[in-house]
């Protein structure tokens, strides 16, 4: 399982140029019949990997060895279409940690925050950019810095910032959940029960 804290991560990328994808095809709905979040990552872009036999297809990014990490660069409009949260569980249980494009689905951005996935909107020129710059060559590192809010390319010299909820910041960096986050203050918590109860005797 991996680490779902997130601070600094650097890792080389996979394209994805095509714009307006759907989560029926991050994650066909035939697929979606199980309730845990694992084994998703195995039919994630089922019906663009694979021909109907299950043979892959060789044409596909994910299918191509050149190309890998923990990073996937899309088209504008990922995420689109139906809100289903397995669309997020696909990406994450692949390996994927961190999805850059010039815009995000708001139903996905969520369910990817709260899965542990870094959705980053960067604008579209710095996305077609970063498209060139990893078909051009797939071996190059990008470094997404969440607690800087700055993803670069250091040996290109040239960087973007990128906004997030504080808060979903805090989860991630912090490896939390809604839960985890108020367990996390549970002493905050329990203080402040105690001062109520003792200003309520008190009054």
């Amino acid at each position: 399982m991996q680490d779902r804290k997130f601070t600094i991560i650097s890792s080389t990328a996979v394209p994805l140029p095509e714009e307006n994808v759907d989560t029926d095809q991050i994650i066909p709905a035939r697929f979606l019949k199980a309730t845990t979040r694992e084994g998703f990552g195995e039919n994630l872009f089922r019906d663009w990997r694979f021909n109907a036999g299950g043979t892959p297809k060789q044409a596909f990014v994910l299918n191509n060895p050149i190309y890998s990490g923990s990073i996937l660069v899309a088209g504008k409009n990922f995420g689109c279409g139906s809100s289903r949260e397995h669309a997020a569980w696909a990406l994450y249980d692949f390996g994927f940690r961190a999805v850059i494009s010039s815009f995000f689905a708001d139903i996905f951005k969520g369910n990817a925050l709260n899965n542990f996935l870094l959705p980053v909107v960067v604008s579209e020129e710095f996305l077609q950019q970063m498209l060139s710059i990893v078909q051009k060559d797939p071996k190059t590192e990008i470094v997404i810095d969440l607690p800087s809010q700055v993803i670069s390319v250091p040996t290109l010299v040239i960087q973007h910032s990128f906004d997030i909820n504080a808060y979903k910041k805090k989860c991630l960096m912090n490896g939390y959940d809604d839960i985890d986050y108020l367990l996390s203050n549970k002493t905050k918590i329990d203080d402040f029960e105690k001062k109520r109860m003792n200003d309520w005797s008190l009054g």
